[in-house]
């Protein structure tokens, strides 16, 4: 196991370091991880990131196993500068980016028939298929048939089925059509793979490279990977590799209403739009513009997040002013969830003493 504790403020650049205790945490914030971890209740755990007022109080980091969207790296010892999968995280900052690029008119409007964007005839001469939109892959309501149940090893798995086709986006577009679009949730990676084919050809770039100009740059998230899938177009729905820290950046970027260091990089208004319950979706959680939405304590606050394979977790919850980025290795698991909510549970939410 290897643990290295959050760095001085000298170290963490223009993001500054606070004692946990000067923003409302318990001063022994890391040490109750450190506990917990010894437990044996934080497997496969590698990386903590926790940032409240504003102030990162929290970096921790540990050695396991890991992977490169499904290659294994072996034994890794995770730090500040290594970079980690996402996985459907990678959803989420989708989301970002189109806002960013509707800003700038380089992507279409939410009210744009997806068919119409691509060159297939047939689906467009579809009139079902013509009532699906921008906004319904926004939602994941295109209501078209898509099944994500089985591991992401599996070709029965829709994602899997995606990267295999000859062509992914004629493959998502010409799924059998099961429901009205916009009423029924189905989660779709697809929807995330035809956004982000929307961004890349928009904006004349790629994905990665559109992202680290207009979102990581403006940041200062200068270490960051997006893997390509079998077309040779930025794996969108799964595929970002970040650090820990980079991670929190973004969901802080979300707290700071879009503005960092004085620059309005995500319009507000978009971020409103994306933390609007568009769709019910499972658990008893919502579906936002690629974001899981939530309500939790007596008065039903709203939290927002991303969630990826494995255990990866971006939680942020404006009522407290807090950012917890988790990324673990426990990839394909059906019970991966529970790690990152333990944290939650059992770490952070014990330890706030205001």
């Amino acid at each position: 196991m290897t643990l290295i504790a959050a760095p001085g403020a000298a170290d963490a650049g223009e993001w500054e370091m606070a004692p946990p205790g000067d923003r409302g945490f318990a001063p022994d914030l890391g040490k109750r991880l450190d506990r917990e971890y010894a437990t044996g209740a934080l497997v496969n755990l590698h990386g903590v990131v926790v940032a409240r007022h504003g102030k990162l109080v929290l970096e921790r980091y540990f050695e396991g196993v890991d992977e490169r969207w499904g290659s294994g790296l072996g034994a890794v010892v995770f730090g500040p500068d290594v970079l980690h999968d996402l996985r459907s995280v990678s959803k989420s900052i989708v989301g970002l980016l189109y806002g960013i690029a509707l800003s700038e008119g380089k992507a279409p409007p939410l009210d744009t028939p997806l068919v119409d964007l691509f060159a297939y005839p047939d689906l467009v001469a579809d009139t079902d298929r013509r009532r699906i939109t921008v906004k319904h892959a926004l939602t994941m309501t295109l209501g078209l048939q898509w099944d994500e149940s089985q591991p992401y090893v599996d070709e029965r798995n829709s994602e899997i089925a995606m990267e295999m086709a000859a062509d992914r986006y004629r493959f998502i577009l010409e799924q059998p059509v099961v429901a009205a679009p916009g009423g029924t949730w189905i989660y779709n990676g697809g929807s995330t793979a035809l956004l982000a084919h929307l961004i890349a050809r928009g904006s004349g770039r790629s994905l990665h490279g559109y992202a680290a100009q207009k979102l990581f740059g403006p940041l200062g998230i200068d270490n960051s990977e997006w893997v390509d899938g079998t077309n040779g177009e930025a794996a969108a729905a799964s595929g970002l590799r970040l650090t820990a820290r980079g991670l929190a950046k973004l969901g802080q970027l979300v707290l700071n209403e879009g503005r960092w260091d004085g620059k309005q990089v995500v319009p507000k208004e978009w971020l409103v739009a994306s933390f609007t319950e568009h769709a019910a979706a499972e658990d008893g959680l919502f579906y936002g513009y690629q974001w899981w939405l939530g309500r939790s304590g007596p008065q039903q606050r709203p939290w927002m997040a991303g969630f990826g394979n494995g255990g990866q977790r971006l939680v942020i919850i404006p009522h407290l002013d807090l950012v917890v980025a988790v990324l673990a290795g426990n990839y394909n698991q059906m019970d991966a969830w529970k790690l990152p909510v333990h944290i939650m549970t059992e770490v952070i939410f014990p330890s706030l003493t205001e």
